[in-house]
């Protein structure tokens, strides 16, 4: 695994950030995605669905903590577990079918289930840069 700081200036440049992840996203991938509130993880996993063929519009899926988007080259589930009250929840939803299954996985605010991660999640801290658009995302890949 290797770390790398990327530098996003603009919305095109993390389009272009989350067709690499989807280029290289294999079934069983999984994008731990972490940073403060508006941060930019919704908007990465936009890019990278779109990337993957998705036709559906994403959503934060911030009350049904995940939702399944099939139209893809492979299927796309996208965790928020900001809300999950107690790890258990994710044992009660299957995470282990999603995580180790035939899509790929992308969690926003991982950091809350960490100890369920994959050791080869690739991970992605975003941080807002020097201007209104730019984010700083440090990668673990």
């Amino acid at each position: 695994m290797k770390q790398e700081t990327i530098i996003l200036k603009n919305e095109q440049e993390t389009a272009r950030f989350g067709r690499r992840l989807a280029e290289e996203a294999r079934p069983g991938t999984v994008i731990a995605l972490t940073g403060d509130l508006g941060a930019g993880k919704t908007t990465l996993t936009k890019s990278i669905a779109e990337a993957l063929g998705v036709k559906e519009t994403i959503t934060s899926p911030t009350f049904t903590i995940v939702k399944e988007y099939r139209s893809g080259r492979l299927p796309l589930f996208h965790f928020d577990v900001y809300r999950i009250g107690d790890i258990e929840e994710m044992y009660e939803l299957g995470y282990e079918e999603y995580f180790f299954g035939d899509g790929v996985s992308v969690v926003e605010w991982a950091d809350l289930i960490e100890e369920l991660l994959p050791e080869d999640a690739v991970r992605i801290h975003i941080t807002y840069g020097e201007n209104e658009e730019e984010r700083i995302c440090e990668c673990i890949f």
